[in-house]
């Protein structure tokens, strides 16, 4: 890689600001631009906005089309919201400005689950504008869908997969403690599932991910969720949970065809977790198990994105998916 790749920064709330962290520290990448629509952080010089410990020369714009038009870049690094509707004004005026797109919304890891016809015009239009749009970050885009397409490739036959997750929750961000609960009451955390206030984003695009990927198709995806209820008094940083509160969330994904299970996604996400890790189990031939240890959710999310920003200016035009890309690792020459 003899040109650094030049990124644009949409988004610079807590994992937007990690992301561009990390771009700020390879040599491969250069910085070119930050927009947010905080009226703290806009007209600031964006290396304070995102924690750098050092000024960048950029200031914080709230005007995304003049960014866009007035900013030679390759890559806009996106992270604005976890919904693929909600996002897609932002997503398709990256795309028209002629630019690639690497985001962190869950939905957009596989829109093809939810939103077919939005799926096809957004790769239609980046066909059209010779450009590559990913979703992508720690989950989905890597921890219960890549890891197990990955492992399915020494089985000569699949029949059934489960993937297990677990994140102790209280060392997150605030954000995410907030998503999955962490101090409510059943009656409270009942009444925000209610709403869809809580919940993790993502699990049915993993699920239909893996699906496709082995070349199941799903007639449906049912999920559930329950909350996880403290046993003793629990605190972090951010929050205090007494006995019988609500510490995080049991989601689960379960993909079915002609009525049988074929895949299954079990997400344990709250505030004193044991044994926080990652397994895969397939059934199949062979048989695998695989257990990960130590991914890091706000900072595996950071590094999925910018590891994957060379694959993705390099990629062919249109929406892909990480089952799409070649294998994402970091670039750490020069």
């Amino acid at each position: 890689m003899t040109n650094k790749i030049r990124t644009i920064h949409y988004g610079l709330g807590s994992i937007g600001s990690g992301i561009a962290r990390l771009v700020a520290q390879r040599a491969s990448l250069e910085i070119v631009g930050g927009i947010d629509v905080d009226e703290q952080k806009v007209g600031k010089d964006m290396g304070k906005v995102i924690g750098l410990g050092q000024t960048l020369g950029l200031r914080v714009s709230s005007n995304s089309a003049a960014v866009f038009s007035q900013t030679e870049a390759d890559v806009v690094l996106h992270s604005t919201g976890s919904y693929v509707e909600q996002v897609r004004p932002q997503l398709i005026e990256i795309i028209e400005a002629g630019l690639n797109v690497v985001s962190t919304c869950e939905e957009l890891a596989y829109p093809q689950a939810q939103y077919p016809a939005l799926a096809e015009e957004l790769d239609t239009l980046a066909r059209k504008h010779a450009v590559t749009l990913l979703g992508t970050g720690v989950n989905p885009g890597f921890a219960q869908d890549t890891i197990a397409i990955a492992a399915s490739g020494v089985c000569q036959d699949v029949k059934h997969i489960t993937v297990t997750r677990t994140v102790e929750a209280g060392e997150r961000r605030l954000p995410l403690q907030k998503k999955v609960g962490a101090g409510l009451t059943v009656a409270e955390f009942e009444e925000k599932a209610r709403k869809r206030e809580i919940r993790h984003v993502g699990l049915e695009e993993s699920a239909t991910m893996v699906a496709h990927a082995l070349g199941w198709q799903l007639d449906k995806v049912e999920e559930t969720m329950e909350p996880v209820i403290a046993e003793k008094p629990l605190k972090t940083q951010f929050v205090e949970v007494k006995e019988g509160q609500v510490s995080g969330i049991h989601q689960v994904a379960r993909g079915f065809k002609d009525d049988q299970e074929l895949i299954v996604l079990h997400l344990y996400m709250h505030i004193g977790a044991e044994n926080p890790g990652d397994s895969v189990v397939i059934e199949g031939t062979p048989d695998i198990e695989l257990t990960i240890k130590g991914i890091h959710g706000d900072l595996a999310t950071a590094a999925m994105a910018v590891n994957a920003v060379p694959k993705v200016v390099n990629a062919p035009p249109g929406l892909m998916t990480m089952k799409d890309l070649p294998l994402v690792c970091p670039w750490l020459g020069d």
